[in-house]
């Protein structure tokens, strides 16, 4: 299953990212997938923000993930650009982010795979041959087709 939409303004990605912030919910792993200045960062920040988490909400392009917590459910945000040995992975301890309640958005997953858990969501953003931004979600297991299934009825209505 999938959803796509065009992210023409900033307006246009928060009113997405606030139908996202009512779908996901615990132990989901999001995958964000396009070029450096996409936009991953940025919808991650407007779903954070449509979570209610406030202050200062920083790109983890050198600290590689930046927690936060909602509702007793932890929430990651990871950009692994950076990201070169899979010994990296267990030395700074993100394997055991993925225990208990929690969120994971995973900007350039591709880059730890064989360590992450499953992805739920593959969200890609593209540009297209006018520089409009593409999105498209793809549910990749059963708790993320529930959840996309419910975003698809939300920005329908």
């Amino acid at each position: 299953m999938k959803y796509s939409c065009k992210l023409t303004t900033l307006s246009v990605t928060q009113q997405l990212a606030v139908a996202i912030a009512k779908v996901i919910r615990p132990n989901l792993v999001l995958s964000l997938n396009g070029t450096l200045g996409a936009g991953k960062t940025t919808l991650v920040r407007e779903i954070l923000h449509a979570l209610n988490i406030v202050g200062n909400i920083k790109s983890p392009t050198f600290t590689l993930v930046e927690p936060y917590t909602v509702a007793n459910c932890n929430i990651y945000h990871f950009d692994l650009y950076r990201f070169s040995e899979p010994e990296e992975w267990f030395d700074l301890g993100f394997d055991e982010y993925f225990s208990g309640e929690f969120i994971a958005f995973i900007e350039w997953a591709e880059k730890a795979t064989g360590l992450i858990p499953q992805l739920d969501w593959r969200i890609d953003i593209e540009f297209n041959e006018f520089n409009e931004r593409l999105l498209t979600i793809r549910s990749l297991t059963v708790m993320g087709e529930e959840c996309l299934t419910a975003l698809i009825k939300n920005v329908e209505n």
